[in-house]
Formats: structure tokens, C-alpha cells, sequence
């Protein structure tokens, strides 16, 4: 056990915690505790929303399983991976100003508070709050997954130990400081995230002598590694091209994206936060996949890929400094599973148990129920994530997929698309989960591109088709 490297990390951790604990002063006072709690007021500025949209998409993915599969792949993961540059601009333009003005003008908490009022379907309801705790299920696991590799790659505890440690930290804070808990501690973690990415990358290559060596090193290895193709050439033209509808452009249909689009305070810190998050997700995407390549070339033969990152760290770098930097990988672990605990708490809260159990619950019972939901989730996703899979990197993009399929066009639609009703909506979620599942496991590689593509084709089909052959009968949503 390296004191030297755990230090640093352990004061991180009690920063965030303090963190919760100064929001939970806002958590108490409130006169709107749902509001408060899942959305902090709707105060954020851009330089917050733009790292709450960075640590929430930034993930044990892209920190621990991303590099992992570059140390495997090769370059061509990098240029892959560069498909998520756009994220934060396509989620705040194209939801942006007409979603958050809707989102207020109706109080709206969650998306499926959107999605109930413009679509006036208990059914659609249902079908959301299900494929949310489905899909972001499997994500939270992946989160805790690389929450206890990392711990464990650190202190040489047992993983079973690790993640009781990491799961009890993140549960605390969310707990008692909600959802301004959690965009506060993105924030600082999105910080950590960006000078850890570079200071990792810049000792990565001095470590390995040089670009030009490392490179070398790897096409002695094989040629492979340094080709848009991938080691095996397994990377083909069309496969990275529609990657990028799956981490791109479909990015629009996470809730967990979406619900930053209602929680701003102004069109200034939305225009802020496009620029600000632009460059900062390009930067740690960039950085950290490429890290993951070179990697290979300083510590040849790790076995797993999720253990790559923790063990380069601490090659390459100072313990202190190393403490530091693989701060950041737990940051955007933690920030990650925190927005995930809090939309899932808030669906079983807002759109189950006030929807369809008690409608009538009082403030004191409200908040009382969210604890406990947010808690009994948490538990259930540890139990889960004891025996973890090598790659956590494909639980995730398994969730992506399967929550763009159901959400991507009765969200984008129900906005800009006034014919869309309830028929379509519902055909639509049904069609895009199904068919989503269905190629994962049978048809991963469909016609050589990726599994998202043909069931969000299918549930966009789906969606114009039925709507305009069966006419909703009386008004439209609110919100449409």
C-alpha cells in the first residue's frame, strides 16, 4: 500500500464530501425539495453546466475501459474515440433554449415529465422509467466496476473491499446533497479530469522516450497499432463512421445528457458552455485514448485492459503526482455514477412513486422515499458489480445504445415535430429497445456497422409511419 499515492487521493475524497455536505444546506432550506434536489434550482452557469456535461458523459469508460481497449486496438481506437468531440454541442443545440423554456414553463423535473405532458401517455411512462433503470443499471455497474479496479490497483486491497470503500463515498454525498452536490463536484472533478489527462500524457511519452520511440516499439510489434484499422483491422471504414451516431449525435437521447438542457440558468451559460465543453471533451477524450496506445509500448503484456491506466500511472509518474492524477479517473467515476444515481432515484420518485403510487405524498414522505430509493439502488448495483467483466467499457456503451434507441425521437421529435403523438412515440420506444437487445445479442456487427444504427433507423421509421397513420384524438401536449 503506496501512502504516498493514497494521500492525495483521500483528501480529494473528503473535498467532495464537504461538497455534499455545504449543498445539503440548500437540500434542508428549500421551499421546492424535488426541484432542489433533482435539478439544484435550475442555477447552473456555463462554466458548470459545461463540466457537469463533461463528468457525467466522462466515465470509468473513458478514463480506465477507453484506454484499456486503445492499449488492445491500437491508434485506430483513438480516432474512434474522437467521434465524441461534438457531444456537449449537439446536446445543448439541439435541445437547448426550446427544451429549457418548456422545462420551466411546466416545471418539469425529468425528461419523463416531458415526455408524459407532450405525449399524455401513462404508457410512455412506464416504457421510459423502465428502459432508465434497465440501461442505466448495467452503466452504474460498469462506474462501480472501475471505481474498485482503481482502488484496488492503489491500495492492493481486495476488489470486493475496494468497492464497498468507493460505493459508501459516492452514496454519502449524493444522499445528503443531491443534485447541486452533484453538478458541484463535477465541476471540480472536470477540472481534475483536464490537468490529470494532460500531465498524464505529457510524462507518458517522456517516459517512453519520446513519440518517434514509442512508435516504433509498436510497429515492431505490429504494424497494426498505428493504422486507422485496428490491431486486428477490425475497425473498418464503415464501423467508425457509424460509432459516431452511438457516442455523436445519439448522445441527444441520454436522460442523463438531456436533463442538463432543463437545469441552466440562461441562454449566456448555455452559448458558454457549448465552447468551454467542446474543448475540454476533446481534450481528455484525445489525451486519454492516446495514452491508452502508448501505454503499450512502456509496459507491454497487461493481461487487463481496466488495469492499464492505474498501473501506467504509477510507472510513469512521482507517488504524489500520481496520487493526483489518477484523482481523475476516480472523478469522473464518481461523477458518472452520482448523475446516474440521481436520475434513477428520480424516476422511481418523480415518475413512479408520485405518478402511479401516491400522488398525494407529502414533502417530509417525498424526501424520505428518495433517500431510501437512492440507497436501496446503490446497495443493489454493488451486489451487482462483485463479479465483474474484463472490459467495462462495453457494459456502458451497451447502455448508450440501448437508451438512444428508446429516447433519441420521441425527445428530438416531440420537441421540433408537431404530428408526433403518443401511438408513434410508444411504437417507437418499443420497436427501438427490442430490436436494440435483439442485435446486441445476436447481431452485434450488423451488416458491419455498429449495433445502435439499425434499431435507432428502425424507431425513427417507426415513429413517422405510425403517427401519421393513426391521428392522436383530441389536443396535443403542452409541450408539443
Amino acid at each position: 500500500m503506496n501512502m504516498a499515492v493514497i494521500v492525495p487521493l483521500l483528501l480529494f475524497l473528503i473535498f467532495y464530501f464537504l461538497i455534499g455536505v455545504w449543498a445539503n444546506r440548500y437540500v434542508k432550506t428549500s421551499n421546492n425539495f424535488l426541484q432542489e434536489y433533482f435539478l439544484g434550482g435550475r442555477e447552473l452557469g456555463g462554466f458548470v453546466l459545461a463540466m457537469t456535461l463533461i463528468a457525467t458523459y466522462g466515465s470509468a469508460s473513458s478514463f480506465i475501459g477507453g484506454p484499456g481497449v486503445a492499449y488492445t486496438t491500437g491508434l485506430g481506437w483513438v480516432l474512434l474515440s474522437m467521434a465524441q468531440l461534438p457531444t456537449g454541442y449537439f446536446v445543448l443545440m439541439v435541445l437547448g433554449k426550446k427544451f429549457a423554456i418548456i422545462a420551466r414553463k411546466n416545471n418539469y423535473i425529468t425528461i419523463i415529465d416531458f415526455l408524459k405532458d407532450r405525449y399524455k401517455s401513462n404508457i410512455i411512462v412506464l416504457i421510459s422509467a423502465l428502459s432508465i433503470i434497465i440501461f442505466l443499471f448495467s452503466s452504474m455497474i460498469a462506474q462501480w466496476v472501475g471505481g474498485g479496479r482503481l482502488i484496488e490497483s492503489l491500495t492492493g486491497l481486495s476488489y470486493q473491499t475496494s468497492l464497498l470503500i468507493f460505493a459508501v463515498t459516492v452514496l454519502v454525498y449524493v444522499l445528503i446533497g443531491g443534485f447541486r452536490a452533484v453538478v458541484l463536484t463535477d465541476t471540480a472533478q472536470g477540472i481534475v479530469m483536464l490537468i490529470g489527462t494532460i500531465v498524464l500524457l505529457i510524462a507518458t511519452i517522456m517516459a517512453g522516450g519520446g513519440l518517434q520511440s514509442i512508435m516504433s516499439k509498436l510497429t515492431a510489434e505490429n504494424p497494426n497499432f498505428i493504422s486507422p484499422y485496428g490491431a486486428n483491422r477490425q475497425l473498418t471504414s464503415l464501423y467508425v463512421s457509424t460509432f459516431w451516431i452511438l457516442v455523436g449525435v445519439g448522445v441527444i437521447g441520454l436522460p442523463q445528457m438531456a436533463v442538463r438542457a432543463m437545469s441552466y440558468k440562461d441562454s449566456k451559460s448555455m452559448h458558454r458552455a457549448i465552447i468551454i465543453g467542446t474543448a475540454v471533451i476533446g481534450t481528455i477524450m484525445f489525451g486519454m485514448h492516446l495514452i491508452g496506445v502508448l501505454a503499450r509500448g512502456i509496459l507491454p503484456g497487461i493481461e487487463i485492459g481496466d488495469k492499464v491506466m492505474p498501473m501506467l500511472t504509477l510507472e510513469v509518474l512521482s507517488p504524489v503526482l500520481a496520487g493526483f492524477v489518477l484523482s481523475a479517473p476516480m472523478a469522473a467515476i464518481m461523477s458518472t455514477i452520482s448523475s446516474l444515481l440521481i436520475l434513477v432515484s428520480s424516476t422511481v420518485v418523480k415518475d413512479i412513486y408520485l405518478n402511479f403510487i401516491k400522488p398525494n405524498a407529502t414533502e417530509k414522505q417525498i424526501k424520505q422515499t428518495s433517500f431510501w430509493v437512492t440507497t436501496l439502488i446503490g446497495a443493489a448495483v454493488i451486489l451487482f458489480a462483485l463479479n465483474p467483466p474484463d472490459l467495462l467499457v462495453w457494459l456502458n456503451l451497451f447502455s448508450f445504445g440501448g437508451l438512444e434507441s428508446v429516447f433519441i425521437w420521441p425527445i428530438v421529435l416531440g420537441l421540433y415535430w408537431g404530428k408526433g403523438n403518443k401511438y408513434g412515440a410508444i411504437s417507437s420506444m418499443i420497436i427501438g429497445m427490442s430490436s436494440y437487445i435483439l442485435f446486441d445479442r445476436l447481431y452485434p456487427s450488423a451488416l458491419g456497422m455498429h449495433t445502435v444504427v439499425l434499431p435507432i433507423l428502425f424507431s425513427l421509421i417507426t415513429f413517422i409511419l405510425v403517427s401519421l397513420a393513426v391521428p392522436s384524438v383530441g389536443k396535443r401536449g403542452t409541450a408539443g
